[in-house]
């Protein structure tokens, strides 16, 4: 099963994520499938690769529930259903 899901990345306790697409039995830090966006919880910065996001999501990928509300935030639902 394919994950949109968080990668982490920066140094110690100047943390940021990357929002990618991996299987789930992958590590957490492991080669994502593709890589689809950027958040900084820090400074509450998104970027989104909205396309390509939900190309993934009609694929089936399911996102985590921290990965769901940045997408719920960004609106990304509204456009899957249209």
């Amino acid at each position: 099963m394919i994950k949109l899901r968080l990668k982490r990345f920066g140094k110690k306790r100047e943390v940021s994520y990357r929002i990618v697409a991996m299987h789930s039995t992958s590590r957490r830090d492991g080669r994502p499938l593709e890589e689809l966006g950027f958040y900084n919880p820090r400074t509450d910065e998104t970027r989104l690769d909205v396309p390509a996001i939900v190309k993934r999501l009609k694929e089936g990928a399911q996102p985590t529930e921290t990965v769901r509300s940045i997408l719920t935030k960004a609106q990304v639902f509204e456009q899957l259903k249209a």
